[in-house]
């Protein structure tokens, strides 16, 4: 086989990149662990990290002077972030230089990412060691009297001219919805990290471990005024449970976060999964709490998920 020119490696490095992501997202769910994209991935026998100690971060295996990703630090308390990344009321995110000085080579190499339209991952720290990644992001502006370059999310993975087969507005409009859709998913991220970091990482009805399997669901909905993101609207629920409490076959009573069955599933013969899911949860209470009372549940909340289990049993 011919050998690759460093720009075709570099191709094929940056969509192992973003394949070795979605099966971390698979294992892992929204949020990643520091280590494992430190660790990163092998390819042709040579590891790839996809993080460094630098917020830009350009792996030795690329051969080119684009850097792989791009990070903002987890917000710890106390402490100032090393650089402040914004994001801006168009959505799209206000990324710092490294320094004050626009022709570090960390920063050109994001002057270049633009320039050649290369995609990067964007990690934005949840928590201490946790990460959400977005992928595929373009530098789509440098901004260097302001010492900051403006990226934007897609939804298609391109090199080279963004707008081949596609008129230049519908490019702009479809990173744009990326982009927004990106930052709803962060949010979603943030909220599902500190739900099952209150709740033990355990399922709250059944006690399940299984990280891959838990989810955070939301007692109100966060499509409505009340389904604020915050722990206290939220339950660590396996995969089996949230659907159950979603489809209200389960609910929670507020005065005593008592688990009820719905009469008619309580009644249905099946097979063990109803029997030992299901059914024997009725009249248990939840074996997951979290330690922190203004975390636990907000009895003012359950009432409504509760009401509508209530009506259609």
């Amino acid at each position: 086989m011919p050998e690759l020119s460093p720009e075709e490696l570099d191709a094929k490095i940056r969509l192992r990149a973003f394949k070795y992501l979605d099966e971390q997202r698979l294992m892992f769910g929204g949020e990643l662990p520091f280590d494992g994209l430190r660790e990163g991935f092998r390819i042709d026998g040579v590891r790839v990290p996809l993080v460094g100690p630098q917020g830009i971060f350009k792996p030795k295996a690329i051969p080119i002077a684009v850097p792989l990703s791009i990070t903002t630090a987890p917000i710890r308390p106390g402490k100032p972030r090393p650089y402040e990344d914004e994001v801006g009321p168009d959505n799209l995110l206000r990324y710092r230089y490294r320094g004050k000085d626009p022709d570090h080579h960390e920063n050109a190499g994001l002057r270049l990412a633009m320039q050649l339209r290369i995609p990067l991952i964007y990690f934005e720290g949840i928590d201490t060691g946790w990460y959400s990644a977005t992928y595929p992001v373009y530098v789509i502006h440098d901004d260097p009297r302001n010492l900051r370059v403006t990226v934007a999310a897609d939804q298609e993975v391109s090199f080279g001219s963004p707008v081949d087969h596609v008129a230049e507005p519908m490019t702009v409009g479809r990173r744009a919805y990326a982009t927004q859709l990106a930052r709803r998913r962060i949010h979603q991220d943030k909220f599902r990290h500190f739900v099952l970091k209150a709740y033990r990482e355990a399922c709250a009805v059944c006690a399940l471990r299984r990280r891959e399997l838990l989810e955070a669901a939301h007692i109100i909905p966060d499509r409505e005024e009340r389904g604020v993101p915050e722990v206290f609207n939220g339950m660590a629920l396996c995969k089996l449970h949230h659907g159950a409490f979603d489809s209200h076959i389960v609910g929670v009573r507020p005065d005593n976060l008592v688990v009820e069955v719905r009469e008619d599933v309580r009644r249905q013969a099946d097979g063990p999964m109803l029997v030992h899911g299901l059914q024997r949860c009725h009249g248990q209470p939840l074996i997951i709490v979290p330690s922190r009372a203004e975390l636990q549940p907000r009895k003012d909340l359950l009432e409504e998920p509760y009401e509508r289990f209530r009506r259609a049993g």
